[in-house]
């Protein structure tokens, strides 16, 4: 019996995070309701950790940020804001407040879009957007800010 209570859960966890269809027995208009409260509210934990892509993007953010999220198990929210970040310079959507932070967490930190972030020890430059970065001995400075 836990056994089953345990996968319906697991089935409900991933039809509200992660895109998963909706198990049986669940009316679908409440279960919308509550994941789209929960990109909202992941929305919200992600423009703490990445605040100038946030600003950068405006009114548009809650929008841009839960088109991308939707479907998309959480890595955290520092992950997904640089994950985020990263299909936007790809796209050329990146907003410059948006591109000088990509920079400053590029040249701080290397992260490879699987595992955690982790500190650089070398000396570094980061590029993005016009954005310039560079980290040595642990201090980080924007050399260029990205063009407006």
């Amino acid at each position: 019996m836990s056994g089953d209570l345990a996968a319906r859960q697991a089935e409900l966890v991933a039809a509200l995070v992660a895109g998963g269809p909706l198990p049986p027995g669940f009316a679908p208009a409440p279960v919308d309701a509550a994941r789209r409260a929960l990109l909202r509210k992941r929305a919200g934990d992600v423009a703490r950790h990445w605040p100038l892509l946030a600003a950068g993007l405006g009114a548009d953010w809650p929008t841009v940020f839960t088109d991308w999220a939707d479907g998309r198990p959480t890595n955290g929210s520092l992950r997904d804001g640089w994950d985020l970040a990263r299909e936007l310079r790809t796209r050329d959507m990146l907003p410059p407040l948006g591109a000088e932070e990509l920079a400053v967490r590029e040249a701080a930190s290397r992260y490879d879009g699987r595992a955690a972030p982790r500190p650089r020890r070398l000396p570094a430059l980061a590029r993005t957007g016009g954005a310039v970065a560079v980290q040595l001995a642990g201090r980080v400075r924007l050399l260029r800010p990205a063009p407006r």
